[in-house]
């Protein structure tokens, strides 16, 4: 067992300073127990990460952040194990079908490529906030029946539960309070008047017979309020930051269109987004390290899609790399239930864009940021081209 301070990991830094943190571990550790924080375990490679995100009988979601062992709220169904986890999917799986992804595409273009006309003639843009946010977010809200209006309100609220530390936050918990007397007032007006969006769905499902408990509901609105506002923009924040950086990539997506769902997968892979953590039941050995009941584990994607013992050549990215078995969407009974919608808003933002926008390249007047609590992401993103 190998005690690390994980505190280089938290705030702003330039883009990839998270990963070469995750890799130099990951070389030299199968696994080992950060100090930082209240401490916990980390998993650095691809198989040991795979066994533990298919085994919720030892590796539980009751806590899904390494850095909060003991969370005082329970988001559904991300924090639930089997068999109540498995009943919430059967519930929510209907919304996030393949075919449900492809009912909303022509609204998502539509949207798209409004939002890139904006852009494509300024001659250069702040990505994050001028593009891959209002993308994802604005389809969420309307997925969810919430005004889309207020959205700078919401991300407001989501940066601070998302973006900083989880654990002894008071302004994370009071966001989340915000959240949660939101829904309960869309709950309210959509019992009196239904309408087609997840949250009028979700009034009529049944749990074991049963109506589903207000407060269930509210754990899970706020599992996906975070999840809809987030994901996809920081999927989109290294996705172009990639290819500004690397303009044969951006070339070879231009000319060739029909590559765009094969880079997204490799691009996925290596710049993976999430830093999944699960809570052991009981005492074990695991990598080779004695853990203990109660303890928290981190499996941080970015390190394991680039697992040279899973990957050929894991540093490089390779747009047409076949039988990538990435886990950008992670694995076993909690694999990302919206991977079909954001794969779609994925694939229409790189079409969209590249149709519209000229090469593009990363401005030489200010840096891009990245951080990384729970999730990774770009604070911004400045891109500038030719007009």
């Amino acid at each position: 067992m190998t005690e690390l301070d994980f505190s280089p990991m938290a705030g702003a830094r330039p883009v990839g300073s998270t990963a070469r943190i995750l890799n130099g571990l990951r070389e030299e550790h199968r696994a080992f127990r950060s100090t930082f924080g209240r401490g916990f375990w980390v998993l650095t490679r691809y198989e040991d990460a795979v066994a533990a995100f298919q085994d919720p009988g030892l590796f539980s979601s009751s806590a899904v952040n390494a850095l909060d062992p003991e969370p005082r709220y329970r988001w559904i169904p991300e924090m639930l194990d089997p068999p109540e986890h498995t009943a919430w999917r059967q519930l929510l799986r209907p919304h996030f079908t393949p075919a449900a992804a492809r009912d909303r595409e022509e609204r998502i273009r539509e949207h798209c490529a409004s939002l890139i006309a904006g852009i494509a003639g300024t001659g250069g843009c702040d990505l994050v906030p001028d593009f891959a946010t209002p993308f994802p977010s604005v389809i969420f809200l309307e997925l969810m029946g919430l005004p889309v209006e207020r959205l700078e309100t919401f991300l407001t609220w989501e940066r601070t539960i998302l973006h900083g530390p989880p654990a002894a936050n008071p302004d994370r918990a009071a966001a989340m309070g915000k959240v949660t007397a939101m829904f309960a007032e869309l709950i309210e007006q959509r019992r009196a008047e239904p309408g087609d969006d997840l949250v009028s769905h979700a009034l009529t499902w049944r749990l074991e017979g049963e109506p589903i408990p207000e407060k269930d509901l509210l754990d899970l609105c706020l599992l996906l309020f975070m999840a809809g506002l987030d994901t996809v923009t920081s999927q989109l924040s290294y996705i172009f930051w990639h290819l500004a950086a690397h303009p044969a990539d951006q070339k070879a997506l231009r000319e060739d269109p029909g590559l765009i769902p094969s880079a997204v997968e490799e691009l996925m892979r290596a710049y993976s987004i999430v830093l999944p953590g699960r809570k052991l039941t009981r005492d074990a050995e695991v990598a080779g390290c004695p853990m203990k009941a109660g303890d928290t584990v981190m499996l941080p994607l970015s390190s394991l899609n680039r697992d040279p013992r899973a990957f050929d050549d894991p540093e490089r990215v390779d747009l047409r790399r076949e039988h990538n078995r990435h886990l950008g969407f992670a694995t076993g009974p909690h694999r990302c239930l919206g991977s079909h919608l954001a794969r779609t808003e994925l694939y229409i933002a790189l079409e969209e864009w590249h149709r519209a926008v000229p090469e593009y390249r990363l401005s030489p007047d200010r840096d891009a940021l990245e951080h990384a609590y729970g999730l990774m992401g770009l604070d911004t993103l400045p891109l500038v081209w030719d007009v």
